[in-house]
């Protein structure tokens, strides 16, 4: 018996460039672009400095689009919000490690509302802190920005981390997504995706690639897929 080939990179698409007087069609063409999901950053102005979308908003796009949102909780008090975005359509909702108490009791209650679970990192937060809820996650995101801010520069620094927690998942033998967010490109997704990382958020940079989003989605999975190490999958096409 032969191992099956690994999957291909996603692409996850941010809406925060997008023109939010016409979120429909933003997410439609998301869509029609190639994206794999979409992503919500959603911001208190407490955890971080922005304030973006509520429920509601995220409610009101969900009918366009014919792939999986994820909501990523840049907020305070993520425990608070959890059913509210699994409620809107969100069928994976990620928490930051650096505003949970109980990080694994709040990963288990993700999955409880009927949700995927996933936990992210901040640049300075250490690999070990997932160690011990990797059973409750079904997806680790190493930010390699500061959260809190679209359009800024990719921390190369992080990329020691990213290759720690592809370690870290593949001991585990569970199937947890790895997935970066932040100053993602067609150059900066080359080393990320040589560490480690099998989903790509993009932003800024898709939303002004010269010739199109789609053409950007196509560039991105080529560049991340020529540079993946052998047998690192990306992940659910959602």
């Amino acid at each position: 018996m032969t191992d099956s080939p690994p999957a291909p990179p996603l692409v996850v698409p941010s809406v925060l460039p997008a023109d939010f007087s016409r979120l429909g069609d933003e997410v439609r063409e998301l869509c029609e672009a190639g994206a794999d999901r979409i992503q919500w950053d959603v911001m208190d102005g407490v955890f971080v400095p922005d304030l973006t979308f509520g429920p509601d908003v995220v409610a009101a796009a969900r009918e366009h689009s014919t792939v999986g949102f994820e909501a990523h909780l840049m907020v305070a008090d993520p425990d608070a919000l959890l059913e509210r975005y699994v409620e809107a359509g969100c069928e994976l909702v990620i928490v930051h490690a650096e505003a949970c108490t109980h990080l694994h009791r709040t990963l288990a209650r993700i999955r409880g509302l009927g949700a995927r679970s996933g936990v992210a990192l901040n640049p300075h937060t250490p690999a070990d802190t997932v160690a011990h809820v990797l059973d409750e996650t079904d997806l680790v995101l190493a930010m390699t920005v500061n959260p809190g801010f679209g359009g800024q520069s990719y921390i190369p620094a992080v990329e020691p981390k990213i290759a720690t927690l592809r370690r870290m998942i593949a001991e585990s033998g569970r199937p947890v997504e790895l997935e970066v967010d932040g100053g993602i490109t067609d150059r900066t997704i080359r080393a990320a995706s040589a560490a480690g990382a099998g989903v790509f958020i993009s932003g800024s940079w898709m939303y002004a690639y010269p010739d199109g989003k789609k053409a950007a989605v196509e560039r991105l999975r080529t560049a991340a897929a020529e540079s993946a190490p052998h047998g690192v999958q990306g992940g659910a096409r959602r």
